[in-house]
């Protein structure tokens, strides 16, 4: 019997609200890369009491709900409420579906933030109701979008989300006129720019700066030494990639894409489980992803310096004039020793 129940947001109580932030918060113990959703679920009484909480903590292990119930005796989770911060799975994946054990566990009531927009995992708020609960949505939607706005983007695009990273002085200029340019930012920028790429799933630059560099491409730590977690080093373009290159010794193998066609690259990455990627390379791939509308964040280290010359930190980006400019919002802007990290997106939407 299908459940009579509204399929827009209500009116949440000052519990349910709690809730939420609550799953938020849990959701923030899993794993911040890969192809998974960091979702965290809790699970109240009919007093609004938590009964027991649940998170993903990453590929084949349980999902929050699972997670959450999992901590229950049988029987005990019937009647209760879900609080969950992505709409419940409805898919076999490594796991079962989330919405299935729910309605076996004889939940009562489900209410969820954001829809699950994946093509296969989507559905779930269709399978509960169908067995009579009722479900709830949009709680804290603002809240929960932002906290995952990576992965969703990426979900909703069927591609990697895009941060595209340079550094400049502030009059604009990515080098000298000579083709000097370590270092236009302090040690600080240069540190905050190695946690960027560990929290990213991989890494991209073009064969030019390939060529001209010969980076390593890792993420270190302040002594040198290797973080945890490593960003997957991708190099575009047709020109291969020599002998002896330092990314070669890189701790993940190298992924080579002998292409210039940028949309391919992203979906290729997006096949191979990569959600998230951080463009590190010169002026010209940089301008290019702009120029495609390929950008999700940008994240500029701007440098109290000025070297004047013709050495930009963007070329053509298909602005030819001021009515096409590309208009962003800045979003954090944050003082690293005498420099700053400026981050913005797109001021209509995730992408240029």
């Amino acid at each position: 019997m299908e459940a009579s129940v509204s399929t827009t947001a209500a009116p949440a109580s000052a519990q349910l609200q709690h809730a939420m932030r609550r799953a938020l918060t849990l959701a923030a113990n899993g794993p911040a890369r890969g192809p998974h959703a960091r979702v965290g679920c809790v699970l109240l009484d009919a007093h609004g009491e938590v009964v027991a909480e649940g998170w993903h903590r990453g590929a084949g292990t349980a999902h929050a709900e699972v997670d959450a119930l999992s901590h229950l005796a049988p029987g005990e989770a019937a009647g209760l409420t879900a609080v969950v911060t992505l709409e419940p799975c409805n898919h076999w994946g490594r796991t079962g579906p989330c919405s299935e054990a729910l309605v076996e566990a004889g939940i009562g009531r489900v209410v969820f933030s954001v829809e699950d927009p994946g093509e296969h995992s989507g559905g779930g708020k269709e399978r509960l109701r169908d067995a009579g609960i009722p479900v709830e949505e949009g709680l804290l939607a603002d809240e929960v979008e932002e906290f995952m706005r990576r992965w969703l983007v990426a979900a909703r695009l069927q591609r990697p989300f895009v941060t595209v990273k340079w550094a400049s002085t502030l009059d604009g200029r990515a080098a000298a006129d000579d083709g000097t340019s370590q270092w236009i930012t302090g040690a600080a920028a240069r540190q905050h720019v190695h946690e960027q790429r560990a929290a990213h799933d991989a890494i991209l630059v073009g064969t030019g700066t390939l060529l001209a560099d010969d980076p390593s491409l890792t993420a270190r730590g302040d002594g040198g030494e290797l973080l945890a977690d490593q960003p997957v080093p991708v190099v575009v373009g047709e020109r291969a990639v020599p002998e002896g290159s330092r990314i070669l010794q890189h701790p993940h193998p190298l992924i080579e894409e002998r292409t210039r066609d940028l949309s391919a690259v992203l979906a290729d990455l997006f096949a191979r489980e990569i959600r998230s990627v951080f463009v590190e390379g010169g002026p010209t791939i940089a301008s290019e992803f702009i120029r495609r509308g390929l950008v999700d964040d940008y994240l500029i280290y701007l440098a109290p310096t000025l070297v004047g010359g013709s050495r930009l930190a963007l070329g053509d980006i298909g602005v030819e004039t001021l009515d096409e400019a590309r208009r962003l919002r800045v979003t954090a802007v944050t003082p690293l020793g005498d420099d700053l990290a400026i981050v913005a997106r797109n001021q209509s939407g995730s992408s240029s």
